[in-house]
């Protein structure tokens, strides 16, 4: 029981009480934290159930606003004007460079002057009761002003809106742009001199590095540095699956650009230009570790005194890992099949896809759902891109190859597996052995779509009976870019010519309320922003299983297509074109990305 004389102690901390947001032994706790606070300015409850006990700051925040009757903030990040970002950025940055600190540092932003009240100014601030918002208030000169309570989230929306984070190694490339020229009369024949000398006298540095934080600001996939002639270098982007030109580094040798990629990575030989190679780089970006995967090739050049090589940088960002199933995008029949195949206790589930097309995302998202501390789950992948929480994952390397590891699994005890993929027959075969010895198995396959995958199994040498009752599932992916959700437009006229030829009734597509690529700043002419997942779910039920079981020389994929339709399975076009009529991407999107079946 709570002492009702607590309510007398803390206001706040017994309202929070009340409702369940915390319960007795975590109220008693705070107060005594408060009680014996040290700290130079005492902080109140709701800032240590925050800051102490890990509680969910605007859950807390917005009981704090109710208690104290501050209004909230109830216009979206979206939905404000660029007028008023403008001018709040004005507010900001014209107040000052210790202010304009303080504000950044207690989350505060000065919205607007009342309409009403000229002179009374509105500041939004995640903690409406911090104290250092009078000062605030008083440097900006406000001879009235109110407080409202603005959620942590959109905070950090709005102020990436207003003043976007500077990225201080493109900021030093431009300060010493003059700095980045070839001289005139420099023999750009290639020795490690001259190279050294290009490097040292240029800001190449802050090229590569100002690359690696602006790929994961903009959500990049890929970075590419791309050798050309006449000693100029090209920097893309792949964002949303395209690739976009972010940078052209003229007048600089290739050779000098690259070298300094492998000086930044791990795992490199500056002086290797005749083979591939790759590595890795670590960073920590906006205070989140980010990790790279560089691949590097030799290319053939237009001129003999140079050697240039292509390089490709993955960015593997942990923010994107997905643990929740319904980001997937998984629906009906597809979503329905996915969690039946992966909550059985034995069998396989197999994701298949051209490269780039998400497999190893749903993957992990699935071995997510059936992660216990009560079971052992191992992963073989080469390379590893995600750290999985609660999985051992095997580490591939010059003293354990990817075949090695996968011989050696059987013997560790596991309850689930993940085989990156079946690159042959013999990793097929153990995968298979897994799936049919007890374990729940996930992999990966390059091919078109379910039943071709059926097919390439067999092609592999593995026999039908096994194929047949070692899969739970094998789910087709496609990703296909989203409409940008601020200038996408609404269908009037529709393509005949295009409607005709994939074979869809315009009069039928009339009834649903159908939207096209429009373009805007926000998705920088393009009319898409981000990507979303469409699956085919091929479920291995009984009559499946016969129909592989009885292949004679090859698979009939044609029937098992034919069946699987039976079964409720959605091709990968119908499940585009579900997408399209929830108004999530276009037509010409989804008739890009798949193909007819």
């Amino acid at each position: 029981m709570i002492d009702t004389s607590l309510e007398m102690t803390d206001k706040i901390g017994y309202l929070l009480f009340k409702k369940g947001i915390i319960d007795g032994q975590t109220l008693e706790k705070a107060i005594a934290a408060k009680t014996n606070d040290r700290s130079k300015i005492k902080r109140n409850l709701a800032q240590i159930l925050v800051q102490d006990f890990k509680y969910d700051h605007d859950v807390i925040f917005r009981e704090v606003a109710i208690l104290y009757a501050f209004r909230e903030l109830e216009t979206r990040p979206e939905e404000i004007s660029d007028a008023r970002l403008e001018s709040i950025k004005n507010m900001i940055t014209g107040s000052g460079d210790a202010l304009k600190e303080a504000i950044l540092q207690h989350k505060i932003i000065p919205f607007m002057f009342d309409d009403r009240n000229k002179d009374k100014l509105i500041l939004a601030a995640i903690d409406p009761t911090d104290r250092n918002i009078p000062k605030i208030a008083f440097g900006l000169n406000a001879k009235k002003y109110e407080v409202i309570f603005i959620r942590k989230a959109d905070y950090e929306k709005l102020i990436e809106k207003i003043l976007p984070p500077e990225n201080l190694f493109l900021k030093a490339m431009e300060e010493n742009a003059q700095m980045m020229d070839l001289e005139e009369n420099e023999d750009a024949s290639l020795d490690e001199q001259a190279l050294d000398a290009e490097i040292n006298k240029s800001a190449l540095i802050n090229l590569v590095e100002g690359a690696l934080v602006e790929g994961v600001r903009r959500g990049a996939s890929d970075i590419h540095f791309i050798p050309k002639a006449g000693n100029k270098t090209l920097v893309m982007f792949r964002i949303d699956g395209n690739l976009q030109t972010w940078h052209i580094q003229d007048g600089t040798l290739p050779e000098a650009v690259v070298a300094v990629v492998k000086d930044r990575a791990k795992g490199m030989d500056r002086f290797e230009r005749e083979m591939a190679q790759d590595g890795f780089i670590q960073r920590d970006i906006d205070g989140i570790i980010i990790r790279f995967r560089v691949s590097i090739l030799p290319m053939v050049g237009t001129e003999l005194k140079n050697k240039f090589e292509s390089v490709v940088i993955r960015i593997l960002d942990d923010r994107k890992v997905i643990r929740d199933l319904d980001k997937l995008g998984l629906a009906g029949n597809a979503r329905k099949s996915f969690e039946k195949a992966i909550n059985e206790p034995q069998g396989m589930v197999i994701l298949t896809g051209p490269t780039g097309s998400g497999k190893s995302t749903t993957l992990v998202a699935a071995l997510y759902q059936v992660i216990t501390p009560e079971v052992n789950v191992l992963t073989v992948e080469d390379p590893v891109e995600y750290v999985i929480e609660g999985a051992r994952q095997l580490k591939i390397g010059y003293k354990m190859n990817f075949e090695q590891a996968i011989r050696s699994i059987l013997r560790h005890d596991p309850d689930i597996v993940l085989v990156g993929e079946m690159r042959d027959k013999e990793t097929a075969e153990i995968a298979i052995k897994l799936a049919n010895t007890g374990h729940l198995t996930f992999s990966t396959l390059h091919t078109n779509d379910a039943p071709s995958a059926v097919s390439r199994l067999y092609k592999m040498g593995i026999e039908p009976f096994l194929i047949a009752y070692a899969i739970n599932l094998i789910v087709a992916q496609r990703l296909v870019r989203k409409l940008c959700q601020k200038c996408k437009k609404k269908v009037v006229n529709f393509d005949e010519g295009l409607m005709s030829a994939a074979g869809l009734n315009i009069a039928e597509w009339r009834n649903y309320t159908i939207y096209q690529a429009e373009g805007c700043e926000e998705c920088s002419g393009t009319g898409y922003k981000g990507r979303l997942a469409i699956h085919e779910a091929l479920y291995f039920t009984k009559d499946i299983r016969q129909l592989i079981v009885k292949s004679g020389v090859e698979v009939d994929e044609e029937s098992l297509r034919i069946q699987a339709r039976k079964d409720g399975t959605l091709t990968l076009r119908e499940a585009g074109l579900e997408k399209v009529k929830m108004g999530l991407t276009s037509i010409e999107e989804v008739l890009a990305g798949t193909s007819e079946s």
